[in-house]
C-alpha cells in the first residue's frame, strides 16, 4: 500500500507524505468590526522548495477598472490584460524586478507578462489613477485566496513543520506555524490581520510623477 501511495504522489509531482492546510483569516477593520468580502486575502505555505508548473491568469480592464483586483500566479505564470473599455489603458508596473510596462492599447487589444520572481506586484494605468490592481507570485504551488468569509484550503502540502502565510493588500502580512500530518491528513489554522490604521495613498505614474489632474482618454 505504501509503494501505491508514493507512486500516485511522485506521479503528481507532489511530495510523497503531504497533507492539507485548511482554516480561516480574520480581518479586523475599525473598532474590531470584522471586514466584509475577504476574497482578495491569499494565503501560502512558505520557505518549501517544490517548483510551481507555469499557469496563465487573466486581468481584464473594463469601465476604467481590473477585474479582478487581486491575483495569484506561480513564478513562470503569465497574465493577460485585455481591454474591454474603447479607450486607451497603459498597464505598468515599478514592482521590483517585477516592473513591466504593457504601452497604450484599446478594446480589443489585450497584453501579456510573464512573472519570473516572487513577490506582491502592484499594478495600474498610467493614464487612470483610480486603476489598480495586485498579482501576488508565488514560488511554490502551495497558495490559496480565502473565500468571502476568510475560509481557505491548501492541498499537498509537504508534511512537517510549515509556515503558512497571509497577506492583505490593507493589512499586510501575518504569519503562523502548522505542523501537517502526513497521508492525506489534514491541520486547520486561523489568522489575523488588522486594516483598521491604514490609510490609502496616491501611487505615482510610471515616470514617478503625479497624475495629471484632467483625462485625455
Amino acid at each position: 500500500m505504501r509503494r501505491v501511495v508514493l507512486l500516485v504522489a511522485l506521479v503528481a509531482g507532489l511530495p510523497a507524505w503531504a497533507g492539507s492546510v485548511t482554516g480561516r483569516v480574520r480581518v479586523l477593520d475599525k473598532a474590531g468590526k470584522p471586514a466584509g468580502d475577504l476574497s482578495d486575502t491569499v494565503i501560502w505555505i512558505d520557505g518549501v522548495k517544490v517548483k510551481p508548473r507555469p499557469s496563465r491568469a487573466t486581468i481584464t480592464m473594463k469601465g476604467k477598472t481590473f477585474i479582478p483586483k487581486v491575483t495569484v500566479v506561480p513564478v513562470g505564470g503569465t497574465v493577460d490584460f485585455p481591454n474591454q473599455d474603447p479607450i486607451l489603458h497603459n498597464v505598468f508596473s515599478v514592482s521590483g524586478e517585477n516592473r513591466f510596462d504593457l504601452d497604450l492599447y484599446k478594446r480589443p487589444k489585450s497584453g501579456s507578462w510573464t512573472f519570473q520572481l516572487p513577490g506582491i506586484v502592484r499594478v495600474y494605468c498610467n493614464i487612470h489613477p483610480q486603476m489598480s490592481a495586485i498579482v501576488v507570485v508565488r514560488d511554490n504551488p502551495f497558495y490559496a485566496k480565502a473565500g468571502p468569509d476568510g475560509a481557505f484550503r491548501i492541498e499537498g502540502v509537504p508534511a512537517g513543520k510549515q509556515v503558512l502565510k497571509a497577506w492583505h493588500e490593507r493589512g499586510g502580512e501575518t504569519s503562523t506555524e502548522v505542523v501537517v500530518p502526513a497521508g492525506q491528513d489534514e491541520v486547520s489554522a486561523e489568522l489575523q490581520l488588522d486594516v483598521s490604521t491604514y490609510r490609502r495613498t496616491q501611487h505615482k505614474n510610471k515616470f514617478g510623477k503625479d497624475y495629471s489632474t484632467g483625462e485625455k482618454y
